[in-house]
């Protein structure tokens, strides 16, 4: 009787040219005819990116319009008492949701040059992580502001409330739904030698003016007499609470 048979070096080679046929077949599935390497494809999704942080922003807009609306009628019949409702107006001011107005000022921070070199003799060249802004950076200035008694606190364009988060994905800021690229500026509103010697006085913001020294960050103080900070207009849901003892 013949017995037919596959040597295990023929199994193998044959797994290898199935698994390369399989390897080719997603490439090619997913390159869709054009070139996955190239800077293009980054492109259009940078491009995808900053398109749907617009139509956010457009929706974001359109649902405050929406909620004001509500709320007015809301409160139109709904039987309270002028003190309570000056008690309801001084809860949504605290929490954010009502503007705020008054003298303050607007912190900037910006990415170094891309070909920055030491500006200081004997320091070393910068990586490329010593050159741009980074999460904690944006939070130093945030968190100073608030202990140097901020009214209210505005990154970019959106009103900060306490469940808001300021977070950075690689050189972007993403808040609220939204993406944003530097420079970014943090504004607030409140007394202004306060808020200037809070800054002074945080070790982390410190230590961000040391590479700002050294290879070129960006950093900029500006006060104004009188300004004008939106109150927040997104939802204010939370998904998890811990009560506090």
């Amino acid at each position: 009787m013949t017995r037919s048979f596959i040597r295990p070096a023929r199994l193998a080679a044959l797994g290898v040219f199935a698994l390369a046929g399989l390897i080719f077949w997603v490439s090619f599935n997913t390159a869709q005819g054009t070139n996955i390497r190239s800077d293009d494809s980054m492109l259009r999704l940078s491009d995808l990116i900053q398109e749907r942080s617009r139509k956010n922003a457009e929706l974001d807009s359109s649902s405050a319009a929406v909620r004001r609306q509500v709320d007015a009628l809301a409160q139109r019949d709904d039987g309270t008492t002028k003190e309570q409702k000056r008690q309801l107006g001084s809860l949504e001011k605290g929490a954010g949701l009502r503007k705020v107005k008054g003298s303050g000022l607007t912190v900037t921070l910006d990415d170094a040059p891309t070909n920055a070199t030491a500006k200081v003799p004997g320091l070393p060249d910068p990586q490329p992580n010593d050159l741009v802004i980074h999460q904690q950076d944006l939070q130093a200035v945030v968190n100073a502001l608030w202990k140097g008694g901020a009214k209210g606190i505005k990154v970019m364009d959106q009103r900060l409330i306490t469940t808001s988060a300021v977070r950075c994905v690689g050189n972007t800021l993403i808040l609220q739904g939204r993406v944003y690229s530097p420079p970014y500026t943090v504004t607030a509103v409140g007394d202004t030698g306060k808020l200037n010697e809070a800054l002074e006085k945080s070790p982390a913001i410190r230590n961000y003016q040391e590479y700002v020294d050294a290879y070129g960050l960006g950093w900029k103080v500006d006060e104004e007499k009188a300004m004008t900070l939106p109150g927040y207009s997104g939802t204010v849901d939370l998904q998890h609470a811990k009560p506090l003892r």
